[in-house]
């Protein structure tokens, strides 16, 4: 698998990253372990979860795995603090006091004494941001993370924050974020790619299939046993459910017919070679189903389709 680097740092995370958010709760470890070889076999090296995955299970997964089927040096690991769910309302805490007990729980159900890449979860407008990023440099210099980024942050938020990490060099430099980004949903390229690319940070696109509309699975109704029809995942499908979407979908279909390529192939083809990419990242139920995704690292997209694309999805 091709690797990339994040940004102008040293880090090179493969093209493709790993998403885990399923562990521990719709994905049993037996599942987990069965991903995980399939993500590594196939060249990856990026693996990316959060502490609120499962509620911590996802993480305790993915660290039981590391160690019995792969050396930990070659696996890149990033989570996330500073969002949670309590009774189900989401509620975003990026203060230093939160964030540093969260780093400090996560490593311990990672099983390790570092994270590749911390994150922070969402933007908080409640801390002072000088303080949030307190807690991102007390990572970095404790040896905690040996990389920090942001997550769900418009390009005002990055720029800003990334501004105030360069500004110092005592300080710990931002070196990714990680978007929504996908066929469906391209408003990450108003503010926050091109954000990205003028502070010299990598982009992580998280869910570049849609939450998979882009499959094509929901053409004709939601599937019993699909995401859709999941009750916690359900309110994430549907807004990509309406008229605008469904002839994306159709666009795709049909170039993925064309080219002889399943119109998953062709959505992640399209999110992984765009302008500003470092890495996609695809999740699944199976370790069948993730086989089935990793073929398309084995196509591309003719300019003629991509260009296509770009203007019906625009």
């Amino acid at each position: 698998m091709e690797m990339r680097r994040a940004g102008t740092s040293g880090l090179m995370l493969s093209r493709l990253a790993l998403g885990t958010m399923t562990w521990g709760r719709d994905t049993d470890e037996h599942e987990a372990a069965d991903q995980f070889r399939a993500f590594i076999d196939a060249g990856g090296n990026f693996i990316d979860t959060a502490n609120t995955y499962g509620d911590g299970d996802s993480e305790r997964v993915l660290g039981g795995l590391v160690g019995p089927l792969v050396n930990r040096d070659d696996v890149i690991i990033a989570t996330k603090s500073g969002l949670s769910f309590p009774d189900g309302i989401r509620s975003v805490n990026a203060s230093r006091t939160v964030l540093i007990a969260e780093l400090d729980k996560s490593l311990t159900r990672l099983g390790s004494d570092f994270v590749d890449i911390w994150q922070l979860h969402a933007w908080d407008p409640f801390t002072p941001l000088d303080e949030t990023l307190a807690a991102l440099d007390y990572a970095y210099t404790s040896g905690r993370a040996r990389y920090v980024g942001v997550s769900n942050f418009l390009g005002w938020q990055l720029a800003r924050s990334a501004t105030k990490q360069q500004a110092n060099s005592m300080k710990a430099p931002i070196t990714s974020i990680q978007c929504e980004y996908s066929l469906l949903n391209r408003e990450a390229e108003i503010e926050s790619i091109p954000a990205a690319h003028e502070c010299g940070i990598g982009f992580l696109a998280w869910a570049p299939l849609a939450r998979g509309v882009l499959t094509g699975k929901y053409r004709n109704g939601i599937p019993s046993d699909s995401r859709g029809a999941a009750p916690h995942f359900a309110k994430h499908i549907e807004p990509y459910l309406d008229a605008h979407s469904a002839r994306i979908v159709e666009a795709v279909a049909v170039a993925a017919s064309g080219l002889g390529y399943s119109p998953l192939e062709v959505a992640l083809a399209w999110v992984r070679d765009a302008p500003g990419i470092t890495s996609a990242i695809i999740g699944a139920r199976s370790g069948a189903q993730l086989r089935g995704i990793l073929k398309s690292e084995e196509i591309s997209l003719p300019d003629v389709v991509r260009s296509a694309l770009n203007d019906i999805s625009v």
